[in-house]
């Protein structure tokens, strides 16, 4: 949901960090009407364009108009528009997709499950989990770690892992044995005069307190964004992966890779888990793995995941999940499609390159006034706004500065978004160096303008 930028409520408004917009406010005002999209850029109904430095929804990595998206869904669609993959069927878009999964994962991976959504993949991984856990004859080993300031979905078990309190709220959420660990963002978690290197140790700390306070056996997995994106593009400091990855190794717990946003590209590699070093047991992908042209998600796992649940589902005689739109032929062969124009057109590469002027740009940025810190990694980033630069506080209320900020640049034709105070950029792989320029020039614009309104 959008409030138009120009309403007195898109100024009044603070949002929380994962950008809803207040309902009611939705409600009175209507929201911005999107007609067509072209290349990097959509269009309202009354023929404004704007460059969209979100990818939509940290999602459209082709762009708005990719006509070989738009055929390779054409062409399913004539040839078998839906079949499912229960009681023993398939079909090639599936099976083809799978395979190329695996062959391109970077660390072996066994077998892919395939879902709908982001949400629903992070709810089968669950499932999955515990299942496993019973597999294994260690039915206490349910409980799971996320962290604080997360993003996994919204669904039940989605939402739990979520670390973000307003996706808690009124909902009674997050549910049993979904626990959280600090989030490792060094600018507002650190300790006075405490390095990058000291503040990873500290986490990989607190996460080892944790597992003994709670029981060793009894947790069975942990969940992590590459780089979390809707908590506000937290960038892991120098040395928390390998720290954290210790530990699970230490405690043999399964580390859950969440590559929604930071799958196909985004930080410069395929994988965000490449970046990130990171050796993941399971990973879940959507989002850009179709350009979000079609809704699709997917889970890869590891033979130390898919072994159990095998040999469990083979005694019970059923693994007894599934979705009706599991795989669905279309979404399979747009995302086939979407990974074979990532690669002809080397856009892991323009990521890396696009994205290493985006992040130069944005340094940019810092002396200005209400700029707290820049960050970011490949074609993903946020510029966090703050009132006072020592003390790192909001104006007036949290989410105050990213609201008018972002109104602002809407009116100057980028699409961004507000997370709190945080705006973050998530340009699609094929914007241009020059698409940047525009971009971080139009976002300097709207931060000064914004800080001579409340300042006088």
């Amino acid at each position: 949901m959008t409030i138009h930028a120009n309403s007195p409520e898109a100024r009044d408004i603070a949002h929380h960090f994962h950008g809803y917009t207040n309902a009611r406010a939705h409600q009175k005002n209507g929201p911005m009407v999107i007609d067509r999209g072209e290349g990097c850029y959509v269009v309202d109904n009354t023929g404004k364009r704007y460059f969209e430095a979100m990818s939509g929804l940290w999602s459209v990595g082709l762009g708005f108009s990719e006509q070989r998206l738009i055929d390779a869904a054409t062409q399913q669609l004539q040839r078998l528009p839906f079949y499912h993959n229960f009681s023993h069927k398939s079909h090639d878009p599936a099976i083809d997709l799978a395979e190329k999964l695996v062959s391109i994962a970077p660390v072996p991976m066994s077998k892919v499950f395939f879902t709908n959504s982001g949400s629903e993949a992070n709810d089968t991984v669950l499932k999955m989990v515990w299942y496993r856990s019973n597999a294994m004859g260690q039915p206490q080993r349910k409980k799971v770690i996320s962290r604080q300031r997360a993003y996994h979905g919204v669904t039940i078990a989605a939402a739990s892992l979520t670390g973000l309190p307003n996706n808690h709220r009124s909902f009674d959420l997050p549910i049993a044995n979904v626990l959280h660990t600090a989030s490792p963002h060094h600018y507002r978690d650190a300790r006075d005069g405490e390095t990058e290197e000291e503040f990873s140790t500290r986490l990989a700390q607190e996460l080892e307190d944790l597992i003994l306070a709670e029981g060793p056996d009894t947790i069975a997995a942990f969940w992590g964004e590459p780089v979390m994106g809707a908590g506000g593009v937290v960038v892991p400091p120098k040395g928390y992966w390998a720290k954290v990855q210790a530990v699970l190794k230490k405690y043999d717990i399964l580390l859950v890779a969440d590559e929604v946003i930071c799958g196909f590209g985004r930080l410069g590699t395929m994988f965000g888990s490449e970046a990130m070093e990171m050796q993941p047991d399971v990973m879940m992908m959507s989002k850009q793995i179709t350009s979000s042209y079609m809704p699709f998600s997917a889970i890869m796992v590891n033979d130390r995941v898919f072994d159990p649940i095998a040999d469990e589902s083979n005694s019970i005689g059923v693994f007894g999940h599934g979705f009706t739109g599991g795989g669905h032929p279309v979404g399979a062969a747009v995302a086939l499609e979407t990974i074979k124009i990532i690669e002809e057109r080397d856009l892991v590469a323009n990521a890396a390159d696009v994205g290493a002027h985006m992040q130069t740009r944005m340094a940019d940025l810092v002396d200005l006034p209400m700029v707290g810190e820049v960050r970011g990694y490949g074609l993903i980033g946020a510029v966090e706004l703050v009132h006072d630069k020592a003390e790192k506080s909001p104006f007036k209320a949290p989410g105050k500065l990213g609201a008018l900020v972002n109104a602002d640049l809407t009116e100057r034709g980028v699409i961004s978004r507000n997370m709190m105070d945080a705006m973050a950029l998530c340009p699609p792989l094929i914007s241009t160096k020059a698409e940047i320029d525009l971009v971080i020039d139009s976002m300097a614009a709207s931060i000064e303008a914004v800080s001579k309104s409340i300042t006088g």
